[in-house]
């Protein structure tokens, strides 16, 4: 069982924990001035999630789409801790825990003192989104689910979702933020966009 990885953000300390058959990683946000939390994808495992909050509250849940393994354990830590449950507006029908906050293109949301923005980023499926989150020396963080990877976008369905996914990573990610943005990814390790950047034409030529 791989134990859980902390960054320390100054502003923040985020601690990955990779659960479930698919090893997706959950990400538990703490601002450190407020200690209020969020949890990115409660995707299983709710007994590890809730162990994670040590008996804290937990104020939120942001769900980054709508696919089973991102979900799984939503349910059981909502019903645990009462948190409120946030996620991209398109795909709030697809996931069978209710929505409390839909959420779009430019929305924030906050933690404590800290502020995430919404960005959302279609093909993955209708409704995926990402976060960012600003350090305290101006380094961004930004959890992209399963719409970037390191060595490519997430998996899509047709020509079209392709397009469109590499398209919104490209235009809302990679022209708008720096090479020292690390990207927090639904499934394996973390990478940065400077990491990837050199590969967006070849990933293009690749196609789906």
């Amino acid at each position: 069982m791989a134990e859980a990885r902390v960054s320390d953000l100054g502003v923040a300390t985020v601690t990955a924990l990779s659960v479930g058959g698919m090893d997706n990683n959950a990400y538990l946000v703490e601002d450190r001035a407020t200690g209020r939390l969020l949890l990115v994808d409660a995707a299983a495992e709710p007994g590890r999630l809730l162990d994670l909050l040590g008996g804290r509250p937990l104020g939120s849940v942001v769900t980054t789409h709508r696919h089973a393994d991102h979900w799984g354990a939503l349910a059981e830590v909502v019903q645990a801790t009462g948190a409120t449950t946030l996620t991209g507006a398109p795909d709030a029908a697809g996931i069978p825990v209710p929505t409390d906050r839909p959420l779009d293109d430019g929305d924030r949301v906050q933690v404590g003192d800290l502020s995430l923005g919404v960005v959302r980023l279609t093909g993955h499926t209708p409704g995926g989104i990402a976060l960012t989150l600003t350090d305290a020396a101006g380094t961004v963080s930004v959890f992209t689910g399963d719409s970037l990877f390191p060595g490519g976008v997430g998996r899509t369905r047709s020509p079209e979702d392709f397009t469109r996914l590499l398209d919104d990573v490209t235009t809302r990610l990679f022209d708008l933020l720096g090479d020292d943005t690390v990207v927090l990814p639904g499934h394996g390790a973390a990478t940065t966009l400077g990491a990837e950047r050199p590969h967006l034409a070849e990933w293009r030529a690749r196609g789906w």
